[in-house]
């Protein structure tokens, strides 16, 4: 049995775990090819999975893995299940990256993970509930939790930005496609970034293990993580303004007026064509049906 996975440019990659993000869109792709780029230098040999609408832009990158995707959920963060369930397909375990985190470093950690979820940050879901400022959106949580009989107190919340998921006895099957039938709940209700909270409820409902992490295995840079960190005196905000700049550059590139205009009619056409969709679809799962109708 062999203990590698060969990339279609004969390149052998350890079946071990891999990396993996979603990038679709052109910010996105940008920020996952610096991605790509930073996995190639750091930790050469570990292969990356995208899940992209536009796989020719990886081309370049032997270790990376580029699967053709649209997106399924309204705005997005829900299609997170199926790079998980992707890589899966061919990984033991993998790494989950928004596709704007840079790795800035090589290994400094042991990163043998264990089975289920393993997040670097997050926290029981009744404390991460006294931070939202939106009654609508605990009341939705609270619904789903009621409607799935599960104790909210058994429920945790993680920060979804870098996680580890591994197989756990088979249950990532089963917790993949209940947490499309939450999500169809959430959206709903207009409740769209939900995947955290989603993935929480999930992992209860089916058992599986979610556990957290926070030693980081590598060097990493994430906008929002950086703040807080030089913020605390933890990070040096010279040391990484090169990171700021390529990031603010890829997010918000200049654009005419005209350009802006279009791209704000075809967002809300996407927009109330995926809300169509999600009516569509709702009503044809079963599982939906049952549990939230």
């Amino acid at each position: 049995m062999t203990n590698n996975v060969t990339l279609s440019n004969n390149t052998d990659i350890s079946k071990e775990s891999c990396f993996c993000t979603l990038a679709v869109g052109d910010r996105y792709r940008n920020h996952a090819r610096i991605l790509a780029k930073d996995i190639q230098q750091h930790m050469p040999g570990k292969a990356l999975c995208v899940l992209t609408d536009k796989p020719e832009y990886f081309q370049e990158f032997p270790h990376v893995i580029a699967f053709k995707h649209y997106l399924q959920s309204v705005k997005g963060y829900h299609d997170k299940r199926f790079v998980l369930e992707k890589s899966l397909s061919l990984f033991e375990s993998c790494i989950f990256l928004d596709s704007d985190v840079r790795i800035i470093g090589g290994v400094t950690g042991e990163m043998n993970w264990l089975p289920g979820i393993t997040a670097r940050a997050g926290c029981d879901l009744l404390h991460r509930i006294t931070k939202i400022n939106n009654p609508r959106e605990i009341k939705v949580i609270e619904e789903a939790a009621k409607k799935l009989n599960i104790d909210l107190q058994q429920v945790q919340y993680l920060h979804e930005f870098m996680f580890t998921f591994r197989k756990e006895a088979g249950l990532e099957d089963q917790f993949i496609q209940l947490w499309q039938t939450i999500s169809y709940f959430f959206e709903m209700q207009g409740i769209y970034h939900a995947e955290c909270y989603a993935m929480g409820l999930a992992a209860a409902k089916v058992g599986m293990t979610i556990r957290f992490d926070r030693e980081d295995k590598f060097a990493f840079f994430k906008d929002n993580i950086e703040l807080v960190r030089i913020k605390n005196g933890q990070s040096n905000p010279q040391d990484k303004k090169i990171y700021f700049d390529i990031h603010k550059e890829i997010e918000y590139p200049k654009r005419s007026i005209l350009q802006k205009i279009i791209d704000k009619l075809i967002q809300k056409i996407v927009l109330f064509y995926r809300l169509l969709r999600l009516r569509i679809v709702a009503r044809r799962d079963s599982s939906f049906q049952k549990t939230f109708m």
